[in-house]
């Protein structure tokens, strides 16, 4: 499988990148420096450069190149309201045009529990940050790819545990950002899981079998 890893150098696009090398899948990416994309090299992944939020529709269909499937892990993380734009909504709509006019028709987006945080006083930024990404989950699932959209709860580094819940609703928990790579892994080799929102939170399935479960009949 080749796989265009768009947020390829962040927390879950680079565990996704490792395991999916790992399996013999061929790896590329879009980085912003040119050290990035030396140093995927080293690891057999294929990076190209250049800044999401200033590249045409053109520019990023030709990077994308013939690949099977368009992974978008790449966010602000609740930055400011113009790098949100530019990256978590913008740059979505972005990719979606440009995986159709590059012909890659399956898509996933990796988003976020709209539950995430809601316990605590989040500022007008971090508001803005879950709209927009609220905002980009409508527009992938309105659009005629086959898309899927992978909502991982509070996300925490360390080892995974390989098991987790999985399903159309979760609680909002944590997750390790490793199991949210394991469980992409999964969901990219399963071809019958698409035009789905799942929700990502820890629990006691084992991933293959999590994933087998959210395919329908």
């Amino acid at each position: 499988m080749d796989v265009f890893i768009i947020g390829i150098t962040g927390g879950i696009g680079g565990l996704l990148a490792q395991r999916l090398c790992s399996r013999g899948d061929a790896v590329h990416g879009l980085v912003r420096r040119e050290d990035q994309r030396a140093e995927l090299a080293t690891r057999g992944m294929d990076a190209r450069v250049g800044d999401l939020s200033v590249m045409t529709v053109d520019q990023l269909a030709a990077a994308f190149g013939d690949v099977d499937v368009i992974v978008f892990s790449a966010g602000s993380n609740g930055g400011s309201r113009d790098i949100t734009t530019a990256i978590d909504g913008d740059g979505v709509v972005k990719a979606i045009e440009a995986a159709r006019f590059a012909g890659v028709e399956r898509f996933v987006l990796v988003s976020v529990l709209p539950e995430s945080w809601r316990e605590r006083d989040l500022g007008e930024e971090v508001e803005y940050y879950f709209a927009v990404k609220k905002g980009a989950d409508v527009a992938v699932s309105r659009s005629d790819l086959n898309w899927l959209i992978l909502r991982p709860s509070l996300l925490l580094d360390g080892p995974g545990t390989g098991t987790v819940s999985l399903g159309p609703a979760e609680l909002h928990g944590e997750i390790t950002r490793d199991d949210v790579a394991a469980t992409l892994a999964e969901l990219l080799h399963e071809p019958r899981i698409g035009r789905q929102i799942l929700e990502l939170d820890e629990g006691s399935t084992p991933i293959q079998e999590a994933v087998r479960a959210n395919v329908r009949s």
